[in-house]
């Protein structure tokens, strides 16, 4: 008998987008900050500045979480086709994500700490040199938050199809790997956490702009570790969204997402069937791999059901299982 070309059954698994300008905007950006961390930290040691030490600090964090952002895109890139990675490596881009706020959430401890500390032990501050160190370091901030822009990434289909029917008495099996219609690109999260990363780091080199021009034109020497300590609630802020938004997608918490009702509406419209389990997951920026398993007493095959959610783009791994109603003598319907 002549061999099953079964390459056709075995479709790629890598739902990421196939450009990679984020990947080297983020080593620039990286650098670029890593050398502006530099001169802050040391200005604002030299210049007693706490805002400026709280900018050059928080600066830090965004070099390594910036870092990690370009490696996370390499790794993945690295691994695509790893088989041991059953849904792609888009994950890797969301740990990045996740890592980089739990790092945050340590800058703002040592950040709240100093300030608190200044606030009761007040330093002489070099105002003119240090406000100078933190224009520049606005300047940076602002330059890599636009090489961090969104870039309108867009995802690439897979053509290739999956599908086939279980030999079970009781169900029916089918695994749909169709991606011929365009899924939404979807938001990278990875890059989001970079780029929220850089404009809070500007946000903190206002503030410590506002509170050098008010040491030195008005003599509000409080202002700046002021500053230092509501820079440390706006990361942490930040920080939180960040780890819920990530965290969410780690633990496969989708369950809530607009497209589960879609799914369920779509299949409310068979006739004769009724909705037994749901799980849906993400595997991608905004795709999704879902298994559906449903009740009925008809003949309605998986590919039926698999072309009801067919009009659904966001689903890129379709598994249907389709169980039949026994009648009152325990025999099979249809």
């Amino acid at each position: 008998m002549t061999a099953c070309n079964h390459s056709r059954w075995e479709p790629s698994h890598d739902y990421r987008p196939l450009e990679t300008t984020a990947e080297r905007q983020a080593w620039r950006v990286a650098a670029l900050t890593g050398a502006t961390m530099l001169v802050e930290i040391v200005a604002g040691y030299a210049f007693n500045s706490m805002a400026l030490l709280a900018d050059g600090w928080h600066m830090a964090s965004h070099m390594l979480a910036i870092g990690l952002t370009a490696l996370a895109y390499l790794l993945a890139r690295r691994y695509a086709h790893d088989p041991r990675f059953a849904f792609g490596t888009w994950k890797v881009e969301v740990l990045a994500g996740f890592a980089s706020s739990l790092m945050l959430l340590v800058v703002v401890a040592m950040l709240a700490f100093e300030s608190f500390w200044r606030l009761l032990q007040p330093q002489v501050i070099a105002f003119e040199m240090a406000l100078w160190v933190a224009v520049i370091g606005l300047l940076v901030n602002l330059v890599s938050a636009w090489l961090l822009r969104d870039s309108h990434d867009h995802g690439h289909a897979h053509g290739q199809g999956h599908s086939h029917a279980g030999a079970h008495d009781h169900a029916d099996h089918d695994h749909d790997h169709d991606h011929d219609h365009a899924a939404p690109a979807g938001k990278d999260l990875n890059r989001h956490a970079a780029f929220i990363h850089v404009l809070a780091d500007a946000l903190t080199s206002v503030a410590a702009i506002v509170a050098l021009l008010g040491g030195l034109l008005l003599g509000w020497d409080w202002l700046d570790p002021l500053m230092g300590v509501i820079g440390a609630v706006i990361i942490a802020v930040w920080a939180k969204g960040l780890l819920i938004e990530t965290g969410k997608v780690l633990l496969d918490r989708e369950m809530d997402s607009p497209v589960v009702e879609r799914v369920r509406t779509a299949l409310a419209q068979e006739v004769d069937t009724e909705l037994a389990d749901l799980h849906l997951w993400r595997v991608g920026r905004a795709q999704f791999a879902c298994i559906v398993s449903v009740v009925t007493h008809g003949n309605g095959s998986a590919d039926r059901y698999k072309a009801r959610l067919a009009g659904i783009a966001e689903l890129v791994h379709v598994t249907v299982e389709v169980n039949r109603c026994a009648d009152e003598h325990g025999a099979e319907r249809g």
